[in-house]
């Protein structure tokens, strides 16, 4: 139950999905003009996520209708330490002008003191943060790009059954080489082309309000080469397709189901363990430390734990080919929200 999408706009005339599945590339066009459901249940987002064997950087640009979210995270693998930051201007309603397309079109936001742009140029993509106030002052800044973006990625689009006009369309970009410095608290960390990658999750939709997901992902070298995956599950109707997907040297091999089992009672305290219904991937996953966040507003509630750490194993390509994973830096995380 694979189902792989051909190129089209991505809504019908009535605002549902014209073809859920999964692709290997941009090929539904998103047209925010042509959403059926009310204003504030739309969802929009660029996440980057920039790992090394001991950081990692996380930075966010949201315009979720009735708010925005300008978000920045440092995490410290050794220290066991990370630093979170967000504000939320009320009320954007599309304002920030998150692009329509994942490979076309810049975005930038500033919000007390608080500044961030992702862009486009010919050598990939620019990433700039500039935030003095973030973790009590410390002060967050920097450039990093990405650079060799490869020509495959995961593509969904995915219905919900409990409304018609609700939907969710999704892109994944893993193994994009990372070069640039950030400076944290006076300390600058470099990224090193070579051997760091980072990721893209490229989220444009409409929501239901309660929601529970699941996602894992990694990026790094496997033999000398890039290589990375995404799994994930847990809303809307997947069964046109699964977002299970890994990546060689640019090229997107599709997985079918991935069982997660997790330790009970904790994120961070036990080692996780992943398996295909087909045998391709089997991975062990050894937790370094939880970024958990947990908001409640009563009518809004997020309650967020990603779990960054090393997974070890092995993953199958299409033509059979074993690659086997060690100590590959990733994150997964489960997230329940109501908003």
């Amino acid at each position: 139950m694979q189902h792989e999408m051909g190129e089209g706009p991505l809504l019908d005339t009535k605002g549902g999905l014209c073809e859920a599945g999964f692709a290997r590339r941009e090929v539904k066009r998103y047209d925010r003009a042509a959403i059926k459901a009310p204003w504030h249940r739309i969802k929009e987002w660029d996440y980057y996520c920039i790992t090394t064997d001991t950081h990692a950087l996380a930075l966010t640009l949201a315009d979720n209708a009735y708010m925005g979210l300008l978000s920045a995270s440092w995490l410290d693998f050794e220290k066991k330490r990370d630093w979170t930051h967000s504000l939320t201007p009320f009320l954007t309603r599309g304002r920030l002008a998150l692009p329509e397309s994942a490979d076309r079109g810049d975005v930038a936001a500033s919000f007390k003191g608080f500044s961030l742009a992702f862009t486009h140029d010919p050598k990939g993509r620019r990433l700039l943060v500039d935030f003095p106030e973030f973790a009590g002052g410390k002060g967050l800044k920097g450039e990093v790009l990405l650079r060799d973006v490869p020509e495959e990625r995961m593509v969904i689009a995915t219905p919900f059954p409990e409304n018609k006009r609700a939907f969710y369309y999704n892109q994944k970009i893993n193994c994009m080489a990372a070069e640039g410095e950030i400076v944290v608290g006076g300390e600058r960390h470099s990224f090193d082309p070579s051997r760091h990658f980072g990721l893209l999750d490229w989220g444009r939709g409409v929501w239901t309000y309660d929601n529970t997901w699941y996602w894992g992902s990694a990026s790094g070298l496997v033999s000398g080469a890039p290589f990375g995956f995404n799994i994930g599950y847990g809303f809307g109707d997947t069964s046109a397709a699964s977002e299970n997907m890994l990546f060689w040297k640019g090229r997107a091999h599709k997985l079918s189901r991935v069982d997660w089992h997790m330790p009970k009672g904790t994120y961070d305290g036990a080692p996780w363990r992943f398996s295909s219904d087909d045998g391709r991937f089997e991975m062990d996953f050894e937790p370094l430390m939880d970024r958990a966040a947990h908001v409640d507003l009563k009518i809004l509630r997020s309650v967020q734990h990603q779990v960054f750490g090393r997974f070890t194993g092995k993953a199958v390509l299409d033509g059979g080919e074993v690659l086997e994973v060690k100590g590959l830096t990733g994150f997964a995380e489960e997230v329940q929200n109501r908003w």
